[in-house]
């Protein structure tokens, strides 16, 4: 009995076992064809990803001599380096026919690479998809990216070639745009823009010369102002570059640029956080070298290697970064070629935003004096030469990282108090013997000062002799030395070795007041 009982439990549980079995078995076997399923669905979206808005629009992109915003990265990053985010992200409008027009990662391509072996965060516009327009989605990529830059100090880089606003989202598109803004307020950004709005706010811009166009309103809302203009001369990359200043170089192609791109970064620390970099220097930098005014930015620097910014834009002031032993510095130097380098309102401006950002990211400013004056005349004035020329005055008194100033020729005026002088808290102030330190020139003073009398060569010939020269600067103590000019680039690198532990503070405050 109890055998027969024990038998038929055994019996009855291995069926229920075979059972049990096969109900695992069926349910693994479901799973697994959903998992192979999601498989190929991810498959399918990342390969619909890649393609942006299709290879039509590939080559219509190629066909203009433009690259897509993959491409882009790819060439921009280190190899295999870029780490893609939001591929899967699509955009959430449902008005005007938008829920069947639907593309994988929407209209920008966003994540984090290498560029010379140090992290960057990128995001790039894809003009395949919607004209790279703006929406919600597109806006809230970039957001991430930014937010995880803040977190680990590191810059944010945007490759922009956008049409603006997707109209279709209204709004939702213009909250994008504000939310980007706000963003960028606490960041270092870099854009290579086309068409943006937002490259506006970046740090640094750059726009390809040959089809490139940057502006806030096309031709059809300049029309109501009886304004007749093509779409380059209304916002091409000559006018951002040589009139309105909105960019800071311009490159014949994508290729060009995002490489140039790439060398201008070698010189930037990853953010306000972080030191200069510094890189090895095969350079001497402790024996005498040809120096002369030309050039002489090239002349200082390590290897003559000289990256000028906004070349195109105030000719009459040099702006740039070079290295000094190995070190990054900031160069400020007047062109005397250009308006006999006088300082006049976009040269203020120009110079004055390069020493904030200088002093913003902890890099030494050397500045190269060579400047008759303020430019004169009605234009200027009216244009308000005293508040823009004070701007640059402000930048230097406000700056707190090493300033080192050479005087090579001239130093007249207010021009020169406002080209880091020492009364501007220059830490270390050199003049040449050829540098003149005075009010004006002696003509003009002279001119003025003996007006109606005769003999002014005479008395011109005794102004020179007396303020021609370096001597009375220096016998009040606001030239520190005179120096031989062959002398220049081994003092000035003893001097950032020294000032490298320099250690100012302004008073607490919320934030200065920069002239308007």
């Amino acid at each position: 009995m109890s055998l027969r009982i024990f038998n038929n439990v055994r019996s009855l549980y291995t069926k229920n076992n075979k059972r049990c079995v096969w109900k695992d078995v069926t349910r693994c076997t479901g799973t697994a064809a959903h998992t192979l399923k999601i498989a190929e669905r991810i498959k399918q979206k990342r390969s619909e990803a890649l393609l942006g808005g299709g290879q039509r629009r590939i080559d219509l992109q190629h066909k203009k001599g433009k690259l897509t915003a993959r491409e882009r990265i790819t060439l921009f990053c280190d190899v295999d380096s870029f780490v893609e985010y939001d591929m899967f992200m699509e955009h959430t409008c449902t008005d005007f026919g938008m829920e069947n027009q639907k593309f994988p990662g929407d209209s920008v391509i966003t994540g984090h690479g290498l560029v010379n072996g140090r992290p960057v965060y990128v995001f790039s516009q894809d003009f395949t998809v919607f004209g790279g327009s703006l929406s919600s989605v597109h806006a809230k990529k970039i957001c991430k990216i930014m937010d995880q830059a803040i977190l680990v100090g590191a810059p944010v880089i945007g490759l922009n070639d956008s049409g603006g606003a997707r109209i279709q989202e209204g709004v939702a598109s213009l909250a994008g745009y504000a939310d980007i803004f706000s963003k960028k307020r606490f960041g270092f950004w870099g854009c290579a823009t086309d068409i943006a709005y937002h490259g506006t706010v970046c740090r640094w811009r750059c726009i390809f010369a040959c089809y490139n166009r940057l502006h806030f309103y096309g031709r059809r809302y300049i029309s109501v102002t009886n304004e007749d203009v093509s779409q380059q001369d209304l916002g091409g990359a000559k006018t951002h570059t040589t009139i309105s200043g909105v960019a800071h170089n311009s490159f014949n192609n994508d290729v060009d640029a995002l490489l140039q791109l790439r060398n201008f970064m070698g010189f930037l620390p990853q953010s306000s956080q972080f030191p200069t970099p510094i890189r090895e220097c095969d350079d001497p930098c402790h024996l005498d070298t040809q120096s002369s005014p030309p050039q002489l930015q090239h002349r200082i620097v390590d290897e003559r290697d000289f990256f000028e910014i906004m070349p195109k834009y105030a000719k009459n002031i040099i702006i740039g970064f070079g290295r000094m032993n190995g070190r990054t510095v900031g160069i400020v130097g007047n062109q005397p070629k250009v308006a006999a380098g006088c300082l006049d309102i976009n040269a203020s401006v120009k110079a004055s935003r390069f020493v904030r950002f200088c002093d913003a990211f902890n890099i030494p400013i050397i500045t190269l004096v060579d400047v008759p004056g303020f430019l004169p005349g009605v234009t200027q004035e009216h244009s308000g030469i005293i508040r823009h020329g004070a701007k640059l005055l402000y930048a230097y008194a406000e700056a707190t990282v090493p300033k080192l100033t050479v005087i090579t020729r001239k130093g007249y005026g207010g021009a020169y108090d406002v080209m880091s002088s020492k009364h501007l808290r220059g830490d270390i102030n050199y003049a040449w013997p050829s540098a003149e330190v005075a009010v004006m020139g002696a003509k003009g003073a002279v001119t003025i000062l003996y007006r109606g009398k005769p003999d002014l060569d005479k008395r011109e010939a005794e102004y020179i002799d007396k303020f021609g020269s370096p001597f009375p600067a220096a016998q009040r103590g606001f030239i520190d030395d005179i120096i031989e000019p062959r002398t220049t680039r081994w003092r000035l690198c003893r001097d950032l070795d020294l000032l490298e532990t320099k250690k100012l503070v302004n008073p607490p405050k919320k934030h200065g007041n920069i002239p308007l």
